[in-house]
Formats: C-alpha cells, structure tokens, sequence
C-alpha cells in the first residue's frame, strides 16, 4: 500500500482485547479507504480508555471504596431504675452500667443464690421429697410475702420446690429448701446455716458487695447486693442445666402427695418473669420487688448465639423495670 500524505505508514494494529471492533482494522481496503482507517485507529483509542475507567471502576467497586457505609452509632440508653448493669455473658465484658457496685436491696432476686446453692449440693437428689411444715406457711402469711401456696403435710419433691421458688416466686419454697440443705439440729440452726452456704458462695465469686441475711430476700438490714454482682450471680447459676431449664419455664403444674398418699395437682405456677413473653430471645432469670427493693429484675437473652445478661435495681413499677431491661438487652445486642 501506498504512503499516503501526512500519514505514516500503518503496518499493522494487534488488537488487545477479545471484544474489539474488529471493522477499526478494516479502514485499509481499497473500499474503506484512508478516512475509514483514522476512524478506526481512533475509535480503538477511545474503547481503550473506556475499558480502562470500566475496570478500574469494578475494582473500586469489588472493594467496596465507593460503597462502604459508616458505622452507625449505638445510643446508651436512659433506664428508670437507679442502677444497672449488662454484660456479654460469654466473655465477661461490660456492656453498661448505672451505679452497677451500689448496694442496694435485692427483693426476691435473692432466690437465684438460693437455687444455685441447693443445685450445687453434692450428691443432690432432685426427686428427694420434703414434707411441708406449718412454719413454711405460717412465714409467708406472717410476711405478707409471694408464695407456692404449699400445702401442709404435703410431699414435694426438690425439683418442685426449685419450680415453685423460682417460678411464684415462693417464699414457702425457699423456707423448705433452706431447712432441707442447711445443716444443724434445729430449723433456726438449719437456716442459718443455709444462709452461710450463699454467703460463701457469694465469696467465692469475689462478689466484695453482696452480702445475705434471708434466704428469700425478706432481709433483716443487712441483705443487699448490686447489679452488677447479681448478674455474676446469674451467670453463674446458668452454668447448671437444671436451673437454665427452671428459669426458661413459663408455667409449671406440679402433682405432689398428700398425707393420705394420693395425688394433689396444685394450681399452675406462672413464671413472674414477663420478658419469657414479650421480648424474644429471652431465657430467665428472676424477678424481685419489696418496699425497700423497689422493682428488680435479673434477666437474660440470647439472639445469634450471643447470650447477654444483666440486672436492674429499685425501678419504680413492673412495667419500667421491665422496658429497663428491654432497652439494655437490645443495646447489648447492639455492641
């Protein structure tokens, strides 16, 4: 081919990519002629580049550059009880706190030590009975406090009573399980001693704010922990099957004997802990409230197998402890 004028001579163009226009090289025919050639030199040029900002732009997409999103910020939430205290139960990390080391009145959260104790005895028989004695009954009339409603004379076995400790909230229940595990010749010796077993299990935690004088949470003056020593107390009762499975339960009918033998069904013991039934994930723990106390509620939840757990001390009604907890087990879902 002749050098045409004011062109160089084009000897041959490879072409880089698979999807080329491959009429650009076509411009040297003798039909084409010279102007169809510089059209497809150029048009060559300018696929180049576009597939150049094409590829470039896939790999700033393919990273993410051009679409990653900041991270949304968790607001700390604002809870009506005057303290708090919320934790990942797998690790041990804080998640929030609200005069979490304040000592303060525990109510009926108190029974969570007392379950942990007796599911801690070695050798522990949970189909072992206890016969129900008037002192049990004669204690929650006296105190005007939340009970099983047991039934004098009446045989129940361990792991009914844990039911009706936990699940009403019984103080009757809590009486006859001191009286079976703790040690001594008389009642009052027995429930001493009990009482010394959640004291030393509460030291064995390294719990530095709790201390017990009930058995129940009806304290003497000196019955007290904080929110974040209860949840330590929770998670470690957690440990134990038997209680996680107590803790879960919404309703439980128990049959017990009577005198006589025969079979008593008693009325349906309702779990006290509303969040079984209004907030999902939710997997214990226990309520408390007394004139002291004021609204507590020990709880916790798992959700995409994190498990969080907390406490909420003297809130100021059933409902606000209980949108307290809500607010601080989706806030540590959250972290």
């Amino acid at each position: 081919m002749r050098n045409l004028p004011g062109c160089r001579r084009v000897r041959h163009v490879r072409p880089h990519f698979l999807d080329l226009n491959l009429a650009a090289f076509q411009g040297h025919s003798r039909q084409s002629g010279y102007s169809t050639l510089i059209t497809g030199i150029k048009g060559t040029r300018r696929f180049r580049r576009a597939t150049a900002v094409a590829i470039t732009s896939g790999a700033l997409l393919t990273t993410g550059a051009l679409t990653a999103a900041p991270a949304q910020a968790v607001t700390t939430p604002s809870i009506v009880a005057k303290g708090g205290y919320v934790m990942n139960n797998s690790t041990g990390t804080s998640l929030f706190t609200k005069a979490a080391d304040t000592k303060r009145s525990t109510g009926s959260t108190t029974k969570i030590m007392t379950a942990k104790v007796v599911l801690a005895q070695s050798n522990l028989n949970l189909d072992a009975t206890v016969t129900i004695k008037k002192e049990y009954s004669d204690y929650v009339v006296k105190n005007n406090a939340s009970q099983a409603h047991l039934i004098v004379g009446d045989r129940v076995t361990v792991r009914q009573l844990l039911y009706g400790l936990m699940l009403p909230s019984g103080c009757d229940a809590a009486y006859a399980l001191a009286d079976k595990y703790g040690s001594g010749s008389t009642m009052s010796a027995r429930v001493s001693n009990f009482i010394g077993k959640m004291n030393s299990a509460a030291k064995a935690l390294k719990l530095k704010n709790t201390h017990f004088d009930s058995f129940d949470g009806i304290g003497k003056g000196t019955n007290y922990s904080t929110p974040r020593d209860l949840t330590k107390i929770a998670s470690s009762a957690m440990k134990s099957a038997n209680f996680r499975a107590i803790v879960k339960t919404k309703s439980y009918t128990a049959k017990t004997k009577t005198k006589t033998g025969s079979t008593r069904t008693m009325a349906t013991w309702t779990n006290t802990n509303g969040l079984l039934s209004s907030y999902s994930g939710t997997i214990g723990v226990k309520t408390g409230s007394g004139p002291e106390a004021g609204y507590c509620l020990v709880f916790a939840a798992t959700r995409n197998g994190k498990t969080v757990i907390g406490t909420v001390l003297s809130s100021t009604s059933i409902p606000n402890r209980e949108s307290d907890a809500k607010k601080l087990l989706t806030y540590g879902f959250a972290k």
